[in-house]
């Protein structure tokens, strides 16, 4: 009996495979998104995915270990899931390159997500989702994290990386602005418009 790949297999095999994305989705269960600014393909596994690796058992392991056993677990998993995103965007929007770090957390973010859920769920005494509503723990989420496998989740979030740290050089830039001198001959005509009236 061969035992579950990991995760870190996973991913290399298909950025090994080269070209035929196509052919390595299908082989390997992950999906992808091309970062074009960075040039590269990122990959990341889809839910059902990393629920196969040798990952999964000890990521949702970990994730139990934040939350009680009891009914307030979904409750817990949700506080701690928008903690998370919250820091996530929070270091995307000051980091130097945000191609780059879309591609280093992106798969990391998901899956510590997923595991959460599934922890949720076990510490209250129901099965990981596999259908059907999302459960309370993904309760006003701004992702839908079950969604075309995970997909929907995975490009929402990658679009929001990029999109947070293009917000944050934006405000940069204004707040440079802001404290640009004013030219002697602007603040001239200033005074000079301030006593006409």
């Amino acid at each position: 009996m061969t035992s579950a790949p990991s995760l870190a297999e996973l991913i290399a095999n298909a950025e090994a495979d080269g070209h035929d994305h196509s052919s390595t989705e299908k082989s390997t269960g992950l999906l992808h998104i091309h970062n074009h600014a960075a040039g590269t393909v990122v990959w990341f596994p889809t839910w059902k995915t990393f629920r196969g690796t040798a990952d999964w058992s000890e990521a949702v392991d970990a994730a139990g270990a934040d939350l009680a056993e009891s009914e307030a677990a979904d409750a817990q998993a949700a506080v701690i899931l928008a903690g998370e995103l919250e820091d996530l965007l929070a270091r995307a929007a000051v980091s130097g390159d945000a191609a780059a770090f879309a591609s280093e957390n992106l798969t990391g973010h998901l899956t510590r997500t997923w595991a959460l859920g599934d922890a949720a769920a076990k510490s209250t005494g129901r099965e990981p989702f596999t259908a059907g509503a999302t459960p309370a723990a993904f309760e006003g989420y701004p992702y839908e994290v079950y969604a075309q496998d995970g997909g929907v989740f995975a490009s929402s979030l990658f679009n929001d990386i990029i999109d947070a740290r293009r917000q944050h050089a934006l405000a940069e830039e204004a707040a440079r602005k802001a404290l640009k001198p004013v030219s002697r001959k602007a603040q001239k005509n200033a005074a000079r418009k301030a006593a006409r009236r």
